[in-house]
């Protein structure tokens, strides 16, 4: 027999599993739905010290009583810390860890760190801070700050009133204080249920995979599993019977296994798809100029990656071929191509980058060869939340902004990102500012959701926007889709943007 042992997020308790728990139960399944001491409404009364260890200790002491064989503990949100932590302690008696819509914790991480909206996460701080009264009990969130740490979709409303209810303050120390790991649990095989609602689903996942992402490693171990639901952060409240029947699975081994990259060479540095030939290359700091055959100062077209991109990746996005691609034909053509490295290196740098991006902007328009009236930028893949400072308030030698296959609005877990970066919004004062967005048609369907979005917002505000759509393209077409249409829709982009370059 499997034991489950199920623990919720913050502020709930073990009322939340319900109906999850009675349908594993009716398939024979042992469950405990837990309530950690602090949490919920049956919860046990908190003092001051309860922390994130009061709550391992608790999850270990269950784990030492329960008989079965297996046990299978179901962290979702916050409660996958003290889950890790439990098996972290008990790693033989530990079958598999579901991590329910949340990431792996790390040692000498917070809880906290998994609130995905930055203004929750700084009041939760300022609240916990406090030595008087009962600071050191965080309230829960009203029925409408739910959406807030996490999205609530697919959760009937009646439903969210009941957590809503149910809900309690909880302990600042259990969300402040660092997870602390032996290294035992990375032998505890895991499984990651990805609710698309709310974040990415498998196959974004493994394309980072494939990307070559070093911090992505850990998740080709075959012993991790991952499944979908097509749900928001709530599973247990809005899909209960679908998540048992994943857990079930889970519980018996099956799932996704992602696979190590086929080859040495990642997609994103194979060949560019067109066939353009060597440009002369300044490189100054972080910004390498592509110099076109001109007298007098030309047009530039700045070009913006992605990311976020490990530090110390190589080689670094300027010299990936997509942007050697680019720097090169549009000074082929007669502008300045100009490529630069920000450092884009974690949800929480998009301000950084940002500051690189307008440092690099002001070097290539101080350059005597540079028409410093005449500049566009363009933004690649998730570079595009950085075309909403330009679009909100578009300076008058900006004469174009394109995307290509971009993201356009932050993911729902996304909350590291500061709401300043929301093209979705900043697109509704762009006035006339010509927009030139690439939408691929075999687009990540939880970023295809961000294009749809911006489309809708900049179709509503009547903004100057062209959109070319590239047929069975993938989301990075340049280096792995190889056809007639990848080269034309390419093509047809470039020239409009030189277009309203005057080239």
């Amino acid at each position: 027999m499997t034991a489950f042992i199920l623990m919720s997020g913050a502020h709930t308790d073990g009322l939340v599993w319900e109906e999850t728990a009675a349908q594993l139960r009716e398939s024979g399944a042992e469950v405990h739905p837990v309530t950690l001491t602090g949490m919920g409404e049956r919860r046990r009364p908190a003092e001051p010290e309860t922390d994130l260890e009061t709550h391992v200790q608790e999850l270990v002491r269950l784990i030492d009583e329960v008989d079965a064989p297996d046990v299978v503990l179901v962290g979702h949100c916050y409660g996958v810390y003290p889950a890790y932590g439990a098996a972290d302690r008990r790693p033989e008696r530990v079958a598999r860890i579901v991590c329910l819509d949340t990431g792996l914790p790390q040692d000498g991480e917070p809880a906290l760190n998994l609130v995905p909206d930055e203004a929750v996460r700084e009041r939760l701080l300022q609240r916990a801070e406090q030595a008087e009264d009962d600071g050191w009990l965080l309230p829960p969130p009203t029925v409408e700050e739910w959406q807030r740490w996490g999205s609530v979709a697919g959760v009937p409303g009646d439903a969210l009133e009941r957590l809503t209810r149910r809900a309690a303050p909880q302990p600042s120390a259990t969300l402040t204080q660092p997870l602390r790991l032996s290294g035992a649990v990375a032998e505890v095989a895991t499984t990651g249920v990805l609710c698309t609602a709310s974040g990415p689903g498998i196959a974004l996942i493994e394309s980072l995979v494939q990307l070559g992402d070093p911090r992505l490693t850990a998740l080709v171990d075959p012993r991790v599993s991952f499944f979908e639901l097509d749900t928001g952060h709530w599973p247990m409240l809005s899909v209960p019977g679908e998540l048992a029947d994943v857990l079930l699975r889970a519980a018996a081994g099956e799932g996704h296994r992602l696979t190590a990259p086929e080859d040495k060479q990642p997609s994103h540095l194979r060949h560019f798809l067109l066939d353009v030939p060597e440009r002369p290359r300044e490189r100054v700091g972080r910004v390498d100029l592509y110099l076109p055959d001109a007298d007098g100062p030309r047009p530039a077209v700045v070009f913006v990656h992605g990311g976020p991109i490990p530090p110390g990746t190589q080689p670094t996005p300027r010299d990936w071929p997509t942007f050697v691609g680019y720097g090169r034909y549009v000074a082929g053509l007669g502008a300045v191509g100009v490529t630069l490295d920000h450092r884009l290196h974690d949800l929480g740098d998009y301000g950084r980058a940002a500051e690189d991006v307008a440092e690099a902007v002001e070097l290539v328009r101080a350059d005597p060869r540079v028409d410093a009236d005449r500049v566009a930028l363009w933004f690649v893949s998730a570079g595009g939340l950085l075309s909403a400072d330009w679009l909100a308030t578009p300076p008058p030698w900006l004469r174009c902004v394109a995307a290509t296959y971009p993201i356009l609005a932050p993911l729902p877990n996304w909350g590291l990102v500061e709401d300043r970066f929301r093209p979705t919004t900043a697109v509704r004062t762009a006035g006339r500012l010509p927009i030139v967005l690439s939408r691929v048609e075999l687009e990540f369907p939880e970023l295809a959701a961000t294009v749809a979005e911006f489309v809708a917002a900049a179709e509503d505000c009547g903004a100057n926007l062209e959109i070319i759509d590239v047929p069975l393209a993938h989301h990075g077409f340049e280096t792995t889709d190889h056809t007639e249409q990848t080269r034309d829709a390419v093509k047809h982009a470039v020239r409009s943007v030189l277009g309203h370059l005057k080239i």
